[in-house]
């Protein structure tokens, strides 16, 4: 369920960090006016060159107090689109509220204090009461839960909005930033009564975030599930030896990973049976397991050769005395 999250100044001009992804070849449109100089641009100026009127349009910006979930929802817009219409589909109180009133959504994640980025615009169709089991008994439901969000609701009715994305928004996800000044726990606007200044439009999409270094992953069980592509690509190159470390027993497990898609094979193993076949990790909760990497290998080293280096992980490490491995 959607939830709230310093005040910038508006921007007067339009900054050094809009780029022309397409030739302005008419400069009434503002969807292509993004050049150095242009007059200002505002969201509103965005919605009513697409033929939308404001008074109709409810402009939300996620920023969940869940920690893990605030860090993973990027992700789940640019890889996961299916989670995130989940997430955000169900409203109570106040946001419900304003919801019914309303017939379109601009739907927003705050990265950054005071801004805003774009995560989609939505056509908002039925809204359905709903009980808090069925809320919590909802496919995809339990990823969220596993992921962060909490299970608790701040109000005995959920409602349960039909969103429907509105073909050609998608080209602004992830790269569609607007000033969102004042009062950050204000996560709903009305579009007509707010002035969202469009800060940038940058090339790439902020959503789809770099990878950090080998060295400092360490990923939970739940976030195995909702992987940026792009991360995935990068973990199916890479063969080695790596730890899983259950954080309930306090006990970690070595492997090695050189088969088909090296790591990210083995880690997708866990990621859909939580024990990969391992008889040690059968009595592990999934919930509870951290996944990091200890060794990357050449992807020329013998198979031999990598499993020498597990198996000398695992003498360093003490797992096989006092840890998970049971060879």
């Amino acid at each position: 369920m959607a939830t709230p999250n310093s005040p910038a100044p508006a921007s007067k001009v339009v900054d050094h960090e809009f780029v022309q992804t397409e030739p302005a070849t008419d400069r009434g449109d503002p969807r292509e006016s993004n050049q150095q100089g242009v007059p200002d641009l505002t969201l509103g100026d965005l919605i009513s060159s697409d033929g939308l009127t404001a008074s109709t349009v409810v402009v939300v910006r996620h920023r969940p107090t869940e920690r893990k979930l605030q860090a993973v929802l990027p992700w789940l817009v640019a890889d996961r689109p299916d989670l995130f219409q989940i997430y955000q589909s169900f409203q109570e109180g106040r946001a419900a509220a304003c919801l019914m009133r309303r017939t379109h959504l601009m739907s927003f994640l705050g990265l950054e204090p005071g801004r805003a980025v774009f995560a989609g615009a939505f056509q908002i169709g039925d809204a359905t009461p709903v009980s808090k089991e069925i809320f919590q008994d909802t496919p995809g439901q339990a990823e969220l839960f596993e992921l962060g969000q909490s299970r608790s609701t701040g109000s005995s009715t959920i409602t349960r909005f039909d969103l429907r994305p509105i073909p050609g928004w998608d080209r602004w996800i992830g790269r569609l930033a607007i000033d969102w000044p004042g009062k950050e726990l204000s996560w709903f606007r009305l579009a007509e009564k707010n002035a969202f200044s469009i800060t940038a439009i940058t090339e790439e999409n902020r959503f789809v975030q770099t990878m950090p270094d080998w060295r400092d992953l360490n990923l939970t069980w739940a976030q195995l599930q909702v992987l940026p592509r792009s991360w995935r690509a990068r973990l199916a190159e890479w063969r080695g030896v790596y730890l899983i470390f259950d954080t309930d027993r306090r006990a970690g497990y070595v492997g090695s990973a050189t088969g088909a898609e090296n790591i990210l094979g083995r880690w997708a193993n866990y990621g859909r049976t939580g024990h990969g076949g391992n008889v040690q990790l059968r009595s592990s909760r999934p919930e509870s397991l951290r996944f990091s990497i200890l060794q990357l290998t050449s992807p020329d080293l013998t198979i031999g050769d990598v499993i020498a280096l597990e198996s000398n992980w695992k003498a360093r490490l003490h797992t096989r005395e006092f840890g998970l491995n049971g060879n």
